[in-house]
């Protein structure tokens, strides 16, 4: 079932998401419909916060080089926690909860993940490039940050006074 995304300035994104301790049928119910949600939002990740659940759940779904995202490459991450990271990078990117903005964003360029998948068994990744940002992207998302709030000050004003405008021609267009 597709969820509805929770969007910036809505103040559940500034939440801590809680620690998953059973993994039953309502859980697995749950990263099905994020899943759908996620994919139908055109997105590569999706925190659990997002359609207003705050658990540590979120999901990855990195395009292959044909642009395409299968099943078998989801990644469903539980209860992840950055346990290495190296390097700097920067990325331009975006947010489901904050729609048609996109921002440069420093992150570390590789990352060791330690999580549970959805039977609660103990998994590690090393990521880089676009998966090691989405997955910090996410786990940020589970610690009440989003993107924006990463920006310097003059840029988050700009983001601020941008987004307003945006937000108000969507309603004149709906009116």
């Amino acid at each position: 079932m597709k969820l509805t995304i929770v969007e910036y300035p809505d103040k559940r994104l500034k939440e801590k998401s809680k620690t998953i301790e059973r993994f039953d049928k309502e859980l697995h119910q749950l990263l099905d419909d994020m899943y759908e949600t996620m994919i139908s939002s055109n997105g590569i990740g999706l925190a659990a916060i997002q359609v207003g659940h705050a658990k540590r759940v979120l999901l990855l779904n990195i395009p292959d080089e044909n642009d395409e995202q299968s099943i078998e490459s989801l990644i469903e991450m539980i209860n992840p926690v950055i346990t290495q990271k190296s390097g700097v990078t920067t990325y331009q990117e975006g947010c489901l909860s904050v729609p048609s903005f996109y921002e440069d964003v420093d992150r570390h360029e590789s990352i060791t993940v330690n999580y549970q998948d959805r039977d609660g068994n103990t998994k590690s990744i090393e990521a880089d490039g676009l998966l090691s940002i989405a997955i910090q992207h996410e786990i940020d998302h589970l610690q009440g940050i989003l993107f924006i709030d990463k920006l310097s000050y003059s840029r988050r004003k700009k983001f601020e006074k941008e987004y307003k405008r945006m937000q108000k021609e969507k309603k004149c267009s709906k009116s």
